[in-house]
């Protein structure tokens, strides 16, 4: 048995998958299974079952999360004088944008936030928010921290 976690970016080939196999699972089997799995997306490998709900609780919640992100974008936009129809596109085409420089670069996460912030910016004063003691970290951590709570009640 290979237990796996996938992520609705499978449906266009994007996803991500985690997947652990049980101690029966022979290197052939595991091969069969990763080449099957890789038709939607990127597979990760782990071999304690316990980190699925971890794996579920990132990767597997973690398209919803992206997508309120999107809908929150959008909304801040329409407060700032946006109309709601321009304020969706903009939000939804910037997220994919960077959504896919992350992909295709070699680049951390940090350097390609940096690379975007001029000291005393525009953007440097939306990430004194963000990134604040009630910004963006702590929020997710929460985030996460139900999402896992859950999957180990569902598995209960």
């Amino acid at each position: 048995i290979v237990r796996a976690m996938p992520n609705t970016p499978a449906a266009v080939g994007r996803g991500i998958t985690a997947a652990v196999p049980n101690g029966f699972v022979t290197a052939e089997q595991r091969q069969a299974a990763d080449a099957l799995l890789r038709a939607t997306g990127a597979v990760e490998w782990v071999e304690d079952e316990g980190l699925i709900d971890a794996v579920t609780a990132v990767s597997g919640s973690g398209p919803a999360y992206v997508f309120h992100l999107v809908e929150a974008m959008a909304e801040a936009g329409v407060a700032v004088g946006l109309p709601g129809d321009l304020a969706m596109r903009l939000a939804r085409a910037t997220v994919a944008g960077a959504g896919e420089l992350l992909h295709r670069s070699d680049l951390p996460a940090t350097t390609l936030r940096q690379n975007v912030t001029s000291p005393g910016g525009t953007t440097a004063a939306a990430l004194e928010v963000l990134m604040g003691d009630q910004g963006l970290r702590p929020l997710m951590k929460r985030a996460v921290e139900a999402a896992h709570r859950r999957a180990g009640e569902l598995a209960s």
